[in-house]
């Protein structure tokens, strides 16, 4: 008989505030805080401190590395390190939009003015413009040979509305590069940073360019829109072969302004104009932003003229001191707002009249988990007055740690959770997900619960046991247990006390001590008895009947004792590494040991003797522990993954993915219910056993197909042949390509049917005899569907930014089926966008075959016909439905204007005004 498992699903992931590999940003009211939490998206009450709201994916695994806000304060979108992008709504839970086009993790995104088109850089060169309103990749731009950095889209101010505009971007190659999004190729390739440039800006009047890299100034460029919006015509009839150099240089659509000097001598990392346009924040890879004041023409002017008056001090001609404006004196650094550890970004709040508000506010997201509020004064008016510092206003820190997560340990109850860190411990509600306490400790390397759950000692790095009680939140006992890092506890299973394992070669043994005077008191705990050993304790582990006691060494052995004699009893060796950590079965038969040489071996405690080794991971094993009256056991170790493993027939049941970084620490509760991690990336989470059956043949066969998948989907990837800018923006996944089957599937059944009823229908004209033929189950299952109705059905599902990849796998045989499909569809007027959209990428993809073939021409010619006339009704529709908003919006502004006029001979400006004023 085949045996049969239970299976183990994700449950919750929590402990992560911001994680460091993408941006925070603002929501559009300026309340809320959206921050990357590894591959979730969680959105902050800045006031309240508070999470509101989540935004997870069902399935996905891959860390969010970019975060966009749309123009309509409404649209959100998320990049992705496996190259997906998803577009969210704030008041959502599910994805609206997924795109699927980058190879490589996607590195920055950016909106244009009006929301419609989404630009995405990545780590794999390309550029992709995207249609929001289609959800469909336009093209793939390609040039940069390094990671894309920073995108901006540019947009001339005197005339808004004339074409696509321009976009603008920046490569870890120290290149800028301008492209024409109309034309779709490079305009102008910007050379001038000797190093990457990893961040860059456009101020609202779309004039000037701030760039930064690892260089220790700023560069600062100018926008010359009369040069940019030549043609290329334009500039060779302008331009003669044998103009200089210079006039070369003049023709130049983005110049050298100058050099701007900053503070800081690292990297740059973000550069950002403040949404009303008269400051810039600079941040580098420390702790700080620095803020620069736009000044005005007046400030500029009287700049100049207190540089040529020092320049008369010092007996310097005036003549020589220059009238043009430098960068130095437009952008003016004022003010420093420093954290107390690296930030990792930063965004300002969307406050345009930031007098009325009195102060500069920006969020910034650190890279030990936290998020900060700062409020910076506004610059001083006079030179003399005394410039303010930035005041920290709030900051979320409570529901997550500072560092890495070292131990975990559940109550008894399961209810409650610690997790312990560098300078922390933490309780957590594990319904909830909530942090209860967070105190403040030592160096955490080992914790557990005392026998009540009301108390929770820990063991750190420097040698010292700490006890705390968790109803008043602070420590009530410590004592210098260990000359070295205390790297073990264990609890006794009779409850009355623990032993500890540490760095000084000793294993101490420890009785819990009660006040008898009063009973409620803290309880405390006193040394009884010390075990010496050869070498430093790594771990320790009593048997659950309490008769012997197992210690790992640094030495790679085990040394096994009898509890109340600590007499010697086995030694266990095998190991090449030392044993981190162990466990002992709940029937007392196995010891189960892993090891940093990636292996786990299973031992027997009456001789000794090792039943199996089993490479089990491909990093170091850090944690181990057995499910209460089972030989199943769980392994968790640095290379990210949690396994499931069967004692007995030696077998591993299956894998979890979830965590980003090494996993330290590993609690299972008392029958396995469900499985707790402590992860490097902050992260905790846990992992709930199911109803759900699982077998070990079936589990082997999925893993061998998703294996088959990965490979499957790489090897169909297109090799870029040619060196062309310009690229289709789509790529073959397996989401695709499952698309493409369903389509020739449906293609398949549809023909069957069709022809069936077309042989009946010949048969019977003709007189002979016909048996009617039975209908398609699967067509009558899904309410009597016709064929066209069904093969519709099928392509109407595939999601949009999906369909032109699965249409490529089509074979022309399915091709030429698909567009007699498409010509019933058009006489129908079934969804004219769907079926435009289908025909124009079967032509593009068939040209040549579809030219070739004349018997195609007549299917070709009615659908054209067809298509005409149902778009034009689309269009005279469309153009109806815009005159009547445009007379509603007429209408409703002057009923709700016309109590504000003073006087009916107003002029049109004055009402416009008085319109704006109300509204």
């Amino acid at each position: 008989m085949v045996k049969a498992y239970l299976r183990y699903e994700p449950l919750a992931g929590f402990g992560v505030i911001a994680s460091t590999q993408s941006n925070i940003t603002y929501d559009h009211t300026g309340k809320l805080a959206i921050t990357p939490a590894l591959e979730d998206v969680l959105l902050w009450d800045l006031k309240k401190g508070t999470q509101v709201g989540q935004w997870k994916e069902s399935g996905n695994n891959a860390q969010v590395t970019s975060i966009a806000k749309s123009p309509n304060n409404r649209d959100y979108a998320v990049g992705y390190a496996d190259g997906m992008i998803r577009l969210w709504k704030i008041d959502t839970t599910t994805a609206t939009v997924t795109l699927s086009g980058h190879r490589g993790t996607v590195t920055t995104l950016v909106f244009n003015d009006d929301g419609t088109r989404l630009a995405s850089g990545s780590r794999d060169t390309d550029i992709i413009i995207w249609d929001v309103v289609a959800e469909t990749g336009l093209y793939r731009l390609k040039g940069h040979k390094e990671q894309v950095t920073c995108l901006r889209f540019l947009k001339n101010p005197e005339r808004p509305s004339s074409d696509e505009g321009y976009l603008l971007s920046a490569s870890k190659d120290t290149l800028l590069k301008v492209w024409d999004l109309s034309s779709q190729f490079c305009r102008e390739t910007v050379v001038g940073h000797r190093t990457e440039v990893w961040s860059f800006d456009v101020d609202p009047q779309q004039s000037v360019v701030i760039s930064g890299g690892a260089e220790p100034m700023l560069k600062a460029w100018k926008i010359n829109w009369n040069v940019l919006e030549k043609s290329i015509d334009e500039m060779e009839i302008d331009q003669p072969a044998q103009e200089t150099d210079e006039a070369d240089t003049l023709k130049k659509a983005i110049t050298v302004y100058g050099n701007i000097p900053r503070n800081s001598r690292d990297r740059i990392v973000t550069i950002l104009f403040h949404p009303s346009g008269k400051y810039v924040g600079v941040q580098a890879a420390d702790k700080a932003v620095e803020l620069y004041q736009i000044r005005d023409h007046e400030q500029i002017r009287k700049k100049i003229q207190r540089r040529k008056k020092r320049a008369k001090e010092k007996g310097k001609q005036v003549d020589e001191v220059s009238d043009e404006i430098q960068p130095e004196d437009e952008f003016h650094s004022y003010t420093i707002v420093r954290a107390p550890s690296k930030i990792r970004s930063f965004d300002f709040a969307p406050v345009q009249d930031v007098k009325k508000a009195g102060h500069i506010q920006l969020a910034v997201s650190l890279n030990d988990n936290v998020i900060e509020v700062y409020n910076a004064p506004l610059p001083a008016e006079k030179k003399s007055d005394p410039q303010d510092d930035p005041t920290r206003a709030s900051s979320i820190d409570l529901q997550g740690h500072r560092s890495d997560i070292r131990a975990v340990a559940l109550s008894a109850n399961d209810d409650l959770l610690a997790s312990a860190s560098h300078n922390s411990l933490k309780v957590w509600n594990v319904k909830t997900r909530s942090c209860i306490r967070s105190i403040e400790c030592g160096y955490a390397l080992c914790c557990s619960f005392l026998p009540g759950d009301r108390h929770i000692v820990v063991g750190t790095k420097s040698g010292d046991l700490e006890l705390f009680d968790i109803a008043s939140s602070s420590m009530v006992y410590s004592v210098a247990a260990h000359a070295g890092s205390i790297y073990s506890l264990h609890m006794r299973p009779d409850k009355r006390g623990f032993v500890t394992g540490g760095a000084d070669r000793e294993a101490k043994f420890w009785d819990f001590k009660i006040n008898e005077e009063k009973p409620t008191s803290s309880p405390t705990f006193i040394h009884m008895r010390t075990l010496k050993l050869s070498d430093e304790v790594l771990c320790v582990r009593y048997s659950p009947d309490q008769n012997i006691l197992a210690v790992s060494l640094l030495d790679s052995t085990i040394k096994v004792f009898y509890h109340d004699t600590l007499k010697f009893f086995l030694s266990l060796y095998g190991h090449k590494l030392p044993v981190l950590s162990m466990d002992i079965s709940s029937d007392n038969t196995l010891i189960a040991t892993a090891s940093a040489d990636k292996n786990v071996k299973i031992w027997g405690l009456d001789f000794g003797d090792c039943h199996k080794s089993i490479f089990a991971h491909q990093e170091n094993i850090t944690g181990i522990q057995f499910v209460w009256g089972t030989h199943y056991f769980f392994t968790v170790s640095k290379d990210k993954m949690i396994k499931y493993w069967d004692g007995d027939k030696f077998e591993n049941i299956m894998k979890l993915a979830g965590h980003h970084g090494e996993i330290w620490a590993l609690a299972v509760s008392r029958h396995g219910g469900i499985v707790v991690t402590g992860s490097h990336d902050r992260s905790i989470r846990i992992w709930e056993r199911t109803d759900e059956q699982l077998f070990l043949e079936e589990e082997r066969e999925k893993e061998l197909e998703e294996m088959y998948e990965s490979t499957l989907v790489s090897q169909m990837e297109k090799v870029d042949v040619n060196d062309t800018e310009l690229d289709s923006a789509g790529k073959q996944t397996m989401e695709t390509l499952k698309a493409g089957e369903r389509i020739m599937e449906a293609l398949d059944i549809a023909d069957e049917e069709k022809l069936g009823w077309e042989a009946y229908e010949t048969a019977k004209a003709k007189g002979l005899p016909a048996e009617q033929p039975q209908r398609n189950p699967i067509l009558l299952a899904m309410g009597d569907l016709t064929p066209e109705k069904y093969v519709f059905n099928t392509v109407e599902k595939i999601k949009t930014n999906d369909l032109d990849e699965a249409l490529l796998v089509l074979p022309f045989a399915k091709v030429t089926s698909l567009l007699s499909y498409i010509e019933s569809w058009a006489k129908k007027n079934w969804n004219i966008i769907l079926i435009s959209r289908v025909l124009f990428a079967l032509i593009k993809m068939h040209h040549n075959q579809i030219v070739a073939n004349r018997m195609m021409r007549p299917m070709l010619d009615s659908i054209r016909h067809e298509l005409r006339a149902n778009l034009q009704k689309q269009k005279d529709i469309m153009g109806y439905n815009r005159a009547a908003l445009t007379y509603l919006r007429r209408d409703w502004e002057a009923r709700n204007t016309a109590d504000f006029f003073d006087e009916p001979s107003s002029t049109t400006n004055d009402n416009k005004k008085r319109a704006f004023i109300h509204v």
